[in-house]
């Protein structure tokens, strides 16, 4: 049999459409990070979700216009901090553009994270420091595989509760 190559059609659907379509899906909210010649980076996620059990895998998807995309991908080395529900500000703050790359951290309680160095932000309710097994290009963004190298939690009694993003707003 021989292969079959995919030929996509036209969607025909608005970005709009398709924007206000998904954000009916309420996705849990991230801070990634990684440094870049010893400076650190990081940008909000929500489009960011576990692959596999064995091996430990993640992914997380980063437009292909952001300041981050260059960094994680030359950094091979990120951190998630999976963010709580009374750090609405935080994700504001790594969601900001244009911000000070130098000083972005200066407000934000933080750690490094013990393999990629990256920065982990104090009081998550987990956080998972990862290196990069693949790279997908994929639209607009590219989907960054992760393999979980060593994780840690804030939430010590467990009765920390995410921070959620629905209908595009912060939501606890």
């Amino acid at each position: 049999m021989a292969a079959q190559s995919w030929d996509p059609e036209p969607s025909g659907i608005e970005p709009g459409a398709f924007r206000h379509a998904l954000a009916s899906l309420a996705a849990g909210v991230v801070v990634v990070t990684a440094r870049r010649d010893g400076a650190p980076h990081a940008m909000t996620a929500t489009a960011f979700c576990s692959v596999s059990l064995d091996p430990p895998l993640v992914l997380v998807s980063v437009s292909r216009t952001s300041r981050f995309h260059a960094t994680v991908l030359a950094a091979g080395r990120w951190a998630v901090s999976v963010l709580r529900d009374d750090q609405v500000e935080v994700a504001r703050h790594f969601s900001r553009p244009g911000r000070d790359l130098a000083t972005q951290f200066d407000a934000v309680p933080h750690a490094p994270a013990p393999v990629s160095g990256a920065p982990v932000i104090t009081g998550a309710l987990v956080w998972l420091d990862c290196r990069t097994e693949a790279v997908h290009e994929a639209g607009d963004h590219t989907v960054v595989v992760g393999r979980v190298l060593a994780t840690g939690s804030d939430d010590l009694d467990g009765s920390g509760r995410p921070l959620t993003y629905y209908r595009s707003r912060y939501r606890t």
